[in-house]
């Protein structure tokens, strides 16, 4: 198992995953198109690999991406008194159903924590879903407060 960055080599891939991830969740999805999807998709994930905003790391096995979690680096504005540091928006986090229970996501979580630390991040949010936050919590995460939400009319 290779665990590293995503590259543009991914990106069909990384198409394929979403949308699988999306029906596996929501059949009612199945029948939006395909091809607006993967256009919207391609854009988002060239500027995302080639930024500095998105970080997408896989675990793949013999050329096959088979979990992945997209980062957002979300920066803080300074302070006065403190060094500010950013923290981290985790989402996207799947692995195909194949290799699910295997330890794959948690060893791709372990490699997040580490490189989360080497860049003084202050932390990582994540929503889990309910079927999630059990493996969230065995990867060492907590439960806060919900945030607040605003949807404009």
């Amino acid at each position: 198992m290779v665990i590293r960055l995503a590259e543009k080599k991914d990106i069909t891939q990384l198409i394929k995953m979403r949308w699988d991830f999306t029906i596996e969740h929501d059949e009612s999805k199945r029948t939006a198109s395909y091809e607006d999807f993967e256009k919207e998709c391609q854009s988002f994930l060239e500027q995302a690999i080639s930024g500095k905003q998105w970080y997408i790391w896989i675990a793949e096995e013999q050329d096959t991406i088979v979990s992945h979690i997209y980062i957002e680096v979300i920066q803080k504005v300074p302070r006065p008194g403190r060094v500010t540091y950013p923290f981290a928006y985790m989402t996207n986090v799947y692995t195909i159903p194949a290799y699910r229970n295997k330890g794959i996501g948690s060893e791709l979580l372990q490699t997040i924590h580490e490189w989360i630390k080497e860049n003084k991040y202050e932390f990582i949010i994540v929503w889990p879903s309910e079927d999630s936050i059990g493996y969230y919590e065995k990867n060492g995460y907590i439960h806060c407060l919900e945030p607040m939400e605003y949807f404009p009319i």
